[in-house]
């Protein structure tokens, strides 16, 4: 069998998988490895829905999130001997994660890991510092907005020396405000201004941080929000995405009921509804940070869990 290794996560929007082979000679090198991404996926599962007012996964939620992680054990089957699963905000804060943590390892026949919020920064950091140019010697910052939590670490080389996890996400602050997903038509400025200033509350820890000269933002609101800034999917290209630009989207979707989002080229229709709020949170962290524009990186947690777990970092418990 090839040099593999594979990771499901359970993110609090979305379920993920990846498979690398860490031998084969394509795409580049990856923080010093030759390394092939031979398989990724990510289904919107929304394992956090309903979470914030009951304290508790909801059922259907863990049940469909269970098929897909079943799903994603059938296509990995055969492939990998070296299997890890991982979750982050959504099971950090379930009452009642213990049953899911035991029906994921029926089907994996791994434990769930459920990383705290440095524990992820780290992850996040490592995963996406390879896809910043020229700053060997330099301190940089990766944003990761979840749908649960938002981490920032900032660090030099392939570790980072500080990080932090606040408590808000893409999916948390629509819950907060539900205007914000568009289901009543367009969102209004009340609700913008209400929304941005949470943000700006949640997010103020990040700028303790010591300064960085360039900002990589990771995860499902950063990579869509690129694809609605381009009006296409694609994982090529310029991945610089300014402010101005996400800020113009954002007014734009803001501007569209539910349904009318969902069609917008470069849109991700599952996340119609909370990327506004996701994009939010992604401006005001880099207006806080003093940062008119970040690169997105499309490796992220789960590609730099893999390569700490394979350096046996000890950044991973």
């Amino acid at each position: 069998m090839a040099d593999t290794s594979a990771v499901i996560s359970i993110g609090t929007n979305s379920t993920r998988m990846l498979l690398v082979d860490w031998s084969a000679k394509r795409f580049g090198l990856f923080g010093g490895h030759a390394t092939r991404i031979v398989k990724q996926r990510s289904t919107g599962t929304r394992i956090g829905e309903g979470l914030a007012e009951s304290g508790r996964l909801d059922e259907v939620a863990m049940r469909r999130t269970l098929e897909v992680v079943q799903e994603y054990m059938n296509e990995l089957r055969g492939k990998t001997e070296r299997l890890h699963a991982i979750a982050t905000s959504a099971l950090r804060r379930a009452e009642n994660a213990d049953e899911f943590i035991r029906q994921i390892r029926d089907i994996t026949g791994v434990k769930l890991n459920i990383l705290d919020g440095k524990e992820e920064a780290a992850a996040s950091f490592r995963g996406a510092v390879p896809s910043l140019d020229d700053v060997e010697n330099e301190r940089v910052g990766v944003i990761d907005a979840g749908g649960g939590s938002t981490e920032y670490a900032v660090g030099e080389h392939e570790h980072p020396g500080h990080s932090l996890s606040c408590e808000i996400g893409a999916v948390r602050l629509t819950e907060w405000f539900p205007a914000l997903a568009g289901e009543d038509g367009m969102v209004d400025n009340q609700t913008i201004d209400k929304a941005r200033a949470k943000a700006r509350e949640l997010l103020d820890r990040i700028t303790s941080l010591p300064s960085v000269t360039a900002i990589a933002i990771v995860g499902g609101s950063a990579t869509t929000a690129l694809s609605v800034v381009r009006g296409h999917h694609a994982h090529f290209g310029d991945q610089i995405l300014r402010r101005a630009k996400l800020r113009d989207a954002f007014n734009m979707l803001c501007e569209l009921p539910f349904e009318k989002r969902k069609t917008v080229p470069g849109m991700n229709p599952q996340r119609a509804d909370i990327l506004p709020a996701g994009m939010l949170i992604l401006d005001t962290a880099l207006e806080l940070l003093g940062k008119n524009e970040a690169t997105v990186s499309y490796t992220d947690l789960l590609f730099g869990y893999l390569l700490l777990e394979r350096e046996g970092s000890l950044y991973l418990t």
